[in-house]
């Protein structure tokens, strides 16, 4: 029994835990009750759960430091090792994008239908997440973004990013070299942020290329004391090369529409050009890519008739739930998991039990407001199920 009463021992750790953690760890507590209670089984074995489709999105998979410096885009490998796991023991259906986005339509989905997503095509899917994947023999679409992926260097700010992170107890004094006047302050995110910002921005105002924003980058680990040929031969922040990808769709793994430049004009001449530049790079691995997803989940009305034009059919976007037959095909909802999120969290969005908390207004009375309101809420989810169940 912890401090404050509740039977859980992770749901507040400490007194002077802040207001934010307390608050997730009440969440957590809350989450293992309602699976206690029998909500997560009533939830995933309803017939509401068997007409929808969870699609899972990641970016990365750390080899190296990446997951201490952007979490919510890297996962530790044995966390993601975990996440596997849990749908392997769980029996959940992993189905490939297209197959599950036809049988969504059809209303011909198996029991606990999952989609498995990663964004942009990172080296590191290559070396650290899909051999994990394969371990499963869970089948798995790649998001490809090209541009960085036929230019082998760093993606340019995620790399300024990354390095003003290594260095984040430094001052730069004389950062002329950088085209930056300084003194540049490190020691705060804020600061980074701005410095990397004004990197960013300069070389799109002086509208450098690739090879000169790779001898930025240089400068800048050379100025903060970091080896610049030890960043490129680790090959963080580089994509999979078109051997790589061969290999991987000779493997299985299906590659999809992602921009050529990992950006979404607005013009749609431009925005056009994306996909067609995008699809050629893919050519090469055999089928035509048909699905897309929005880069950093940023889209606008007319990107859907855009990407009509160009023969996509399906979009996904960064936004959370479960897709449905009523869902629109070009605005899918995506469930972007990351090493913040707990198990039992995690466990919730595959029964479908947080997609009701969180999007269902009806259901939010399944949060208990106690903890002892756990059999009236299952009663709720009932109830709720009940009102869904002949919906689609």
């Amino acid at each position: 029994m912890s401090r404050w009463g509740f039977g859980h021992p992770g749901i507040l750790k400490h007194s002077s835990q802040s207001l934010p953690g307390m608050l997730r760890n009440i969440r957590r507590a809350l989450l293992h009750l309602q699976r206690r209670s029998g909500a997560f089984r009533l939830v995933l074995d309803s017939r509401w759960r068997s007409k929808r489709l969870l699609i899972l999105c990641y970016h990365g998979v750390s080899r190296m430091d990446e997951h201490l410096w952007r979490p919510s885009l890297y996962m530790q490998p044995e966390i993601f090792r975990q996440r596997l796991q849990i749908l392997d023991r769980g029996k959940y259906n992993v189905l490939p994008l297209g197959e599950g986005l036809r049988r969504l339509q059809a209303a011909e989905l198996p029991p606990k239908s999952v989609v498995i997503t990663f964004d942009d095509g990172g080296y590191d899917f290559y070396a650290a997440a899909f051999p994990v994947i394969r371990e499963y023999g869970f089948p798995v679409t790649v998001y490809q973004t090209t541009y960085y992926s036929d230019y082998q260097r760093p993606v340019f700010n995620l790399i300024c990013s990354y390095l003003l992170w290594k260095g984040q107890d430094r001052v730069l004094n004389n950062p002329e070299e950088l085209g930056l006047s300084g003194p540049l302050d490190l020691r705060t995110e804020k600061g980074r942020m701005q410095i990397q910002r004004k990197l960013v921005l300069d070389a799109e105002e002086r509208n450098l290329t690739g090879s000169q924003k790779n001898d930025v980058a240089a400068v800048l680990a050379k100025s903060l004391g970091i080896s610049y040929d030890e960043i490129l031969s680790s090959r963080i922040f580089q994509l999979m090369n078109a051997s790589q990808r061969a290999e991987l769709a000779a493997a299985g793994v299906d590659f999809q529409l992602h921009t050529h430049r990992h950006r979404t004009p607005l013009e749609e001449r431009l925005f056009r050009k994306e996909i067609r530049d995008n699809r050629n790079s893919l050519q090469a691995l055999g089928e035509t890519a048909i699905h897309f997803c929005y880069p950093s989940g940023v889209y606008r009305p007319e990107f859907v008739e855009w990407l009509q034009i160009e023969d996509v059919v399906s979009a996904t976007t960064c936004d959370s739930g479960l897709a449905s037959r009523r869902s629109n095909p070009f605005l899918l909802p995506r469930l972007v998991d990351t090493s913040a999120r707990s198990p039992i969290e995690f466990e919730a969005w595959l029964t479908g039990l947080a997609h009701l908390l969180s999007v269902r207004k009806a259901a939010r009375q399944i949060i208990p407001a106690a903890a002892g309101s756990v059999s009236r809420n299952v009663d709720a989810a009932q109830s709720v199920l009940g009102k869904e169940s002949g919906r689609e």
